[in-house]
Order: structure tokens, then C-alpha cells, then sequence
């Protein structure tokens, strides 16, 4: 496994992160926690997760899967950056949305970091990540709860999640004016082969902060997995966004020659996807979500891969990205 620092942090990170929102849904615990005794095998130390992940009346099922799997002992939560968020209702009947158990209130901030350590069984977080914008609450208040967390020992980064750039330059300007924490350290964005629009200002505004960059969905719901040639040789159809995206008969064919492309090179199509993130400036690693072990072992395999000038120049023919701004949409 390959290190590199998260952002303009002390903290070395791998360059895959671990991400653990199928824990609970679809892989049961036992496996669970197969797939992060592996992952540590591997070398990958950073661990991703959130309190909303399980979703419904399991929210915060896979930080429990997580808490039990860190009580084997083993050295395994010392091993392991630990990141989770905050942000989505956490209502305790499941249903009712009631005031004050979402978004980043300083009541809610405390209310979830608190329930957050008890399922991790855990005293601390390495780096607590707000998971959307929050439109109503001001940045002074967000880093002043965050501010008396990093004095109590409770967290020790704070990191943001589908943040527009402008909401970066501004969290992080707050911040410094008000002295105390050194603000965001990390942005975890949509960034993929198929989905380059965090190259115009999200990704040029955390390197100009500081903040390393952690692309969530690497495989763009699996349609950069090799889904058309999984299609024909072992009959396996395309399911979800997959299957919506390839019912477009011009995605289908920009598809078509991103797998034709990759078998002309003898690559596979997913390792390939994560080798083009590695490539990127400003990414610290992307977010892999296995399933199973098999899937865990594939994407390891991408950290060594290294993707030849004249592939990386047809998949950005393939994928053409929009460009920085503002050249992206004006002269």
C-alpha cells in the first residue's frame, strides 16, 4: 500500500479508503468484518463511514458493525483514521423528522458526535466530516462546537462532503479568522471518470486550502466496472443507476469504447477507473465500498497499476472533463 498526507495535515493516510456504507445493508457483520481485517492485511488504514449509514430504522447499524469489529482488540482502532459524519436525521423512532437531530446545529453537533463515539465504541474520531452544507446554520457556530470537540479530545479534523467551492473558500476563511482549528481538512466529492464537474472549482478550491480530496463512487455506480462485458459473458445485467444510465443508447456506446479501450490496453475496467483517480492532482485516495472480499482484493490491485500515457490520453478523449474555471464556461 502507497501513504500519502491528508491535505496539508501531519496525518498519513492510505492512498484507497475503506468505505463502509454497505456494512449492514448488504454485507452482514461477520463479513464486515472480514473485509476490514483484509483491508488492514492490505495496508489501508483510512476507514470511512457515517451515522445515517444503514439507512431507515438501521441508521447507524454499520458504525455499530464497526464499534464491534474495533472491541475484537488487536491494536485494530489504533491502526485505523477513523471518519465519520453528521448531518442527516437521526431521529430515535425512525421516522418522525423532529427539530434539532439533523444538519450542523451546535446541539445537534454535540448530540451526534456523542452518539457517534458509543455505536464506534470509541473515544475519539479522527476526522469528523460535515456530509452536506448546511444553508441555515453559520460557520461561526459550526467551528465554535467543533472548536470545544478538538479541546475534549473527541475529534482531531474536521472535514467536509459535497461542499460546493465557494462553501470551502468560506468555511475556511471563517475559520482562520477566528483562530482555534485549522478548519477543513478534507472534501469527500463525486469525482470519477464519468463525472468530472469537481474538477472546475470544488477540486482547485481544496488544493488552494489545503484540504486532500476523497472522490466518493470511483466506480460511478458501477458503470465504469466493466458492466456491458459482465453483461455478456456471464449474463450479469446492470442494475440501478447502471442500468438507467446504459438505457441511454449514447452513454451505452461512450461505455462501450471506455471497456473496448481497456481490453486493447488488458486492463481491467474498475482497476482502471481507480488508477485514473490516483492520477489526479489533489486526490488523496477514493472511497472503494466492497461488497466482498474478492472486490476488496480487485481495487488493492489498482494502487500499483500504472496507466500508460496513451490510455490516459483515450479515456480523456472518451471522458472529456469541463476544465477549470472559469475557462470552463467562459473565455
Amino acid at each position: 500500500m502507497k501513504y500519502t498526507q491528508l491535505g496539508r495535515t501531519g496525518l498519513k493516510v492510505s492512498r484507497l479508503v475503506l468505505g463502509t456504507m454497505n456494512f449492514g445493508p448488504q454485507t452482514d457483520e461477520a463479513d464486515s468484518h472480514a473485509i476490514m481485517d483484509g483491508a488492514l492485511d492490505a495496508g489501508i488504514n483510512y476507514f470511512d463511514t457515517a451515522n445515517v449509514y444503514g439507512w431507515g430504522e438501521n441508521k447507524g447499524r454499520t458504525e455499530s458493525i464497526i464499534g464491534s469489529w474495533f472491541a475484537k482488540g488487536g491494536e485494530r482502532r489504533d491502526k485505523v483514521v477513523l471518519a465519520t459524519k453528521v448531518y442527516g436525521n437521526m431521529a430515535p423512532d425512525g421516522s418522525t423528522v423532529w427539530p434539532n437531530h439533523d444538519k450542523l446545529s451546535a446541539l445537534n453537533i454535540r448530540r451526534a458526535v456523542e452518539a457517534s463515539l458509543k455505536r464506534l465504541q470509541t473515544d475519539y474520531i479522527d476526522i469528523y466530516q460535515f456530509h452536506h452544507m448546511d444553508r441555515q446554520t453559520p460557520f461561526e457556530e459550526i467551528w465554535q462546537a467543533i472548536d470545544v470537540l478538538v479541546q475534549q479530545g473527541k475529534i482531531l479534523y474536521a472535514g467536509s462532503s459535497n461542499f460546493p467551492g465557494y462553501k470551502i473558500a468560506q468555511a475556511n476563511e471563517i475559520a482562520a479568522r477566528r483562530g482555534g482549528t485549522i478548519g477543513l481538512v478534507s472534501e469527500q466529492c463525486l469525482y470519477n471518470l464519468a463525472e468530472r464537474r469537481a474538477e472546475m472549482e470544488v477540486i482547485p478550491a481544496a488544493q488552494e486550502y489545503g484540504l486532500g480530496v476523497i472522490p466518493w463512487s470511483p466506480l460511478h455506480g458501477g458503470l465504469l466496472g466493466g458492466v456491458i462485458k459482465k453483461e455478456v459473458e456471464g449474463g450479469r445485467r446492470a442494475s440501478g443507476r447502471a442500468a438507467d444510465a446504459l438505457a441511454n443508447t449514447a452513454v451505452r456506446a461512450q461505455i462501450q469504447s471506455y471497456e473496448d479501450l481497456l481490453d486493447k490496453h488488458g486492463i481491467e475496467p474498475g482497476e482502471a477507473a481507480l488508477a485514473w483517480l490516483l492520477t489526479r492532482p489533489g486526490v488523496t485516495g477514493p472511497i472503494v465500498g466492497p461488497r466482498t472480499a474478492a472486490q476488496l482484493d480487485s481495487a488493492v490491485d489498482a494502487v500499483d497499476l500504472e496507466l500508460p500515457e496513451e490510455l490516459l490520453t483515450g479515456l480523456d478523449e472518451i471522458f472529456p472533463g469541463p476544465g477549470p474555471s472559469p475557462e470552463a464556461f467562459a473565455w
